[in-house]
């Protein structure tokens, strides 16, 4: 007999895409090994729901992966209505086994966090703009012994549970964490290395869907320093986002520009970027952005690392996170492999869904 487990997703770009698929690919192998069934009853855009309290079939969700697929909205789909993001639609679906998972990019969905977490279910967030927003936020959601949120900072690289669970609950002092936490911008000095032109490498990476769809969400360094924050904040230091020291890799006026116009100043840049990078190797140093959070203080910025610093692997866009702590110190404890990419993360993703549901 298989224990159901109702999910709520809010979100179906890159990520809430491939967890369906995942989730109707391993169907038979939860049933059989894990003894789940992990059943849909609500689909939400950022304007339209799909419900079904019985569960959506296999084929309807397929369906319906296939047309946000194209482009479609759900309010426009069979079955799909509008929705403005308001709690109280699915407040009948909060069935004591089901879990709200936010795949989104938006604080828009707080209010269906907070009150999911009023009832005590299960949340599950690949979303950081909540738990990086205001800090009292921050401790309401995560006051839930029911919230998870690993891939918030390194997709599937198991980051929140190793310093949550192995180090802090056994009671080990984190002394300092440093990583190079964003996909992008690892990817990004990767490529410099490798001669390749900065505009290019950030038009190729925009059009692979590897940045957000304006990238200097990126290249702001904002979203490694969201990355930085929860870290910060799980260690117990009260930041808040304004408290993050953070560089950018453009001019800060390049913000009031369109996406287009932004992309298309770039290549005005192309040749700093030639020269620092050429100047780096030269050196015998690697160009990272790295994230650091120590004795209260957190920090996102672009560093000039010696070859065999522990966060480089010349040649390889890997995350990276290094944690020095009472039990490490002679030699910090590393966490590395691929940090970025919608079947990753929504690899992650399904990994605390399956956390929760047993």
């Amino acid at each position: 007999m298989t224990k159901r487990i109702a999910l709520i997703q809010l979100g179906l770009g890159g990520v809430g895409r491939a967890l369906v698929r995942h989730i109707l690919t391993q169907r038979s192998y939860h049933a059989q090994r894990l003894g789940l069934s992990l059943q849909y009853i609500a689909l939400a855009d950022r304007d339209g729901i799909v419900i079904n309290r019985d569960g959506l079939s296999d084929e309807r969700l397929t369906e319906i992966v296939a047309a946000k697929a194209q482009g479609a909205r759900l309010r426009a789909l069979p079955q799909g209505r509008p929705w403005d993001g308001s709690p109280e639609i699915l407040e009948d679906l909060f069935e004591p086994n089901a879990i709200v998972v936010d795949v989104t990019a938006t604080e828009a969905t707080v209010p269906v966090l907070c009150a999911a977490c009023a009832r005590g279910l299960g949340i599950v967030l690949a979303n950081k703009l909540p738990l990086a927003g205001p800090y009292e936020l921050f401790r309401e959601l995560t006051a839930n012994p029911r919230t998870r949120f690993e891939t918030t900072v390194g997709a599937a690289l198991p980051i929140i549970v190793t310093i949550q669970s192995f180090l802090l609950d056994t009671g080990d002092a984190i002394q300092k964490i440093r990583g190079c936490l964003s996909g992008t911008l690892n990817m990004i000095c990767q490529r410099l290395e490798q001669g390749q032109k900065f505009s290019e490498i950030v038009r190729d990476a925009r059009a692979r869907g590897h940045t957000e769809p304006d990238p200097r969400e990126d290249l702001s360094g904002r979203d490694a320093a969201r990355k930085a924050l929860i870290l910060a904040r799980l260690l117990g230091y009260p930041l808040e986002f304004e408290d993050v020291s953070r560089e950018s890799l453009y001019p800060p006026e390049w913000d009031a520009l369109s996406v287009e116009d932004f992309l298309a100043r770039l290549s005005g840049h192309d040749a700093r970027w030639a020269e620092l990078s050429r100047d780096v190797q030269a050196r015998g140093e690697r160009l990272r952005y790295v994230v650091e959070v120590t004795e209260g203080r957190c920090q996102a910025r672009l560093e000039r690392l010696k070859s065999d610093d522990e966060l480089v692997r010349p040649g390889v866009a890997d995350s990276v996170v290094a944690v020095q702590t009472a039990r490490y110190r002679e030699s910090s404890l590393i966490i590395r492999g691929k940090g970025s990419g919608p079947g990753l993360t929504a690899s992650g993703v399904l990994a605390d869904i399956l956390i929760l549901a047993r």
